[in-house]
């Protein structure tokens, strides 16, 4: 895979790479819990957690109308999830990987 050019990494501005370093200093499950409830909202929080599903379920080829009746995500937020954890910057990967999809 290509890696993307700068106009590509727009996003990565100084701030997103002072949250970057935050995650990573997270040391556990406790703190990461105390950091993300501070900084979003229940109904962010139930979003990305919603994400992380419908990805864990795409990874076991769980069908779409299955995810949505789970989870409530549409058709077109199941397949842009589908298309970031196919050919996304690997982070949904890695984390299946590394934590399974249960």
């Amino acid at each position: 895979m290509a890696k993307p050019s700068k106009k590509q990494e727009k996003w990565l501005t100084a701030d997103a790479k002072r949250l970057l370093e935050a995650v990573a200093a997270i040391r556990n499950k406790k703190e990461a819990g105390m950091f993300l409830r501070d900084l979003l909202t229940e109904n962010e929080l139930m979003e990305f957690a919603n994400r992380w599903k419908v990805a864990r379920m795409l990874a076991r080829k769980v069908p779409y109308l299955e995810i949505a009746e789970q989870t409530g995500m549409s058709s077109t937020t199941i397949a842009r999830i589908k298309k970031w954890v196919a050919v996304g910057r690997g982070g949904y990967r890695l984390m299946i990987k590394r934590l399974g999809t249960k």
